[in-house]
């Protein structure tokens, strides 16, 4: 029997990750990508959206816990701080602690987060370009839905 190295079967196991079947690890990734917060907290970090200093479109920078909080507006403390333990967990940001007084911490992306970083992104922009067209077919169906049950 042919033994394999570690980076053999690390490459075998990629290759069958496969996100239909229910217990790909992968299943688990998307569900984390796919949420809201996660998408905010990706531009934020890559220098897109609002906020002191930023230029949209001026690439990634870190930002402290407080800048991350200001800039994506309504996400809570607790989410905030899960959303980026999850993201740190997966390689995705990194955290930074400078012993100052007070202890300064700040959040940056990685190589593998400013690769997703730009896909999500994109699903942002989207989002924004096209939010007229889903509201105008959201109130069409609803319309419809209400002249039926008539």
């Amino acid at each position: 029997m042919a033994t394999s190295t570690a980076s053999e079967r690390k490459a075998v196991a990629k290759a069958e990750y496969d996100a239909f079947l229910a217990m790909c690890p992968s299943r688990q990734l998307l569900e984390r990508i796919s949420d809201k917060w996660v998408a905010l907290v990706l531009a934020a970090l890559g220098g897109d959206g609002p906020g002191p200093g930023a230029v949209p479109g001026s690439g990634p920078r870190p930002l402290r816990f407080s800048e991350l909080a200001r800039r994506i507006s309504g996400v809570s403390q607790k989410m905030l701080t899960q959303t980026l333990r999850s993201l740190e967990r997966d390689g995705i940001v990194t955290r930074t602690v400078t012993p100052t007084v007070p202890v300064t911490v700040t959040y940056g992306l990685t190589a593998l987060g400013g690769s997703l970083q730009g896909v999500m992104l994109g699903i942002k922009e989207w989002a924004e370009g096209h939010m007229g067209e889903v509201l105008a077919h959201r109130d069409g169906y609803d319309q419809g839905r209400a002249d039926t049950a008539r």
